[in-house]
């Protein structure tokens, strides 16, 4: 078989399953966009280690260094780009705000053109995170071939920050009762743009490593909390 199966892709592969299953899980049949939430913690949570279990692997070929580098952009695509555009479509969808908004029907044009707009910054969100991968796979070749293969910062925003910025933006609505479908797609452009623009990030040390690791545990524990008590007291 081609490809590759030892531990050190493990954890991608698990991100990528992770999110093929929030998709699913948000857009089909009785879905919700918190159980897409959910999954994309599980992703943010096993590209935070891939890297880092690959790099345990002292015999690794250049091949195999390849292939993890094409394989984590392809998972991060779905996990951090699709899955968060189709949490959005799915929260349109469950809105109590915008009740007749149909993704699928359309029955009268203001139902048109909000789903239109949706859908358009969906596809600018997803094209933004495409972008970024695909450029920065390239510009790691490219200095790869330098020598230069560590930088202390980031160009941009990291897609991956995806993992702990929507999902915070899904528990509002539990805190507080209000519709965040409008405000969830505006985060989306900002964060699109965010993912292309040209300015200096610093890189997470161990320190605040640890912090994110401890957000991400804090929103999916707080998440299934809020969402339990939520579904019994609605019953």
């Amino acid at each position: 078989m081609i490809g590759y199966y030892n531990y050190t892709v493990v954890l991608t592969y698990l991100s990528l399953l992770s999110a093929v299953s929030g998709i699913v899980a948000s857009l089909s049949g009785e879905g919700h966009p918190y159980y897409g939430a959910f999954f994309l913690l599980i992703s943010g949570l096993c590209d935070a280690f891939d890297g880092k279990v690959a790099r345990m692997k002292k015999d690794r070929t250049e091949r195999e260094k390849s292939f993890g580098v094409q394989i984590d952009s392809l998972s991060d695509l779905l996990a951090f780009g699709a899955l968060p555009g189709c949490i959005g479509l799915s929260l349109a969808r469950v809105s109590e705000k915008f009740p007749h908004v149909s993704l699928i029907g359309v029955e009268t044009k203001f139902d048109f053109w909000f789903s239109f707009a949706l859908m358009v910054v969906m596809f600018f969100y997803v094209l933004a995170a495409m972008i970024r991968l695909a450029y920065f796979n390239v510009l790691m070749e490219e200095r790869k071939l330098n020598g230069d293969t560590s930088r202390p910062y980031f160009v941009g925003l990291p897609v991956t920050t995806a993992a702990l910025i929507f999902p915070a933006l899904l528990l509002i609505p539990y805190l507080k009762p209000i519709d965040i479908t409008l405000a969830y797609h505006a985060v989306m452009i900002i964060v699109g743009v965010l993912f292309i623009a040209n300015f200096r990030l610093r890189k997470p040390g161990n320190k605040a490593f640890i912090i994110m690791l401890l957000i991400g545990a804090a929103e999916f524990i707080l998440g299934i909390i809020i969402y339990r008590w939520h579904d019994l007291t609605n019953r």
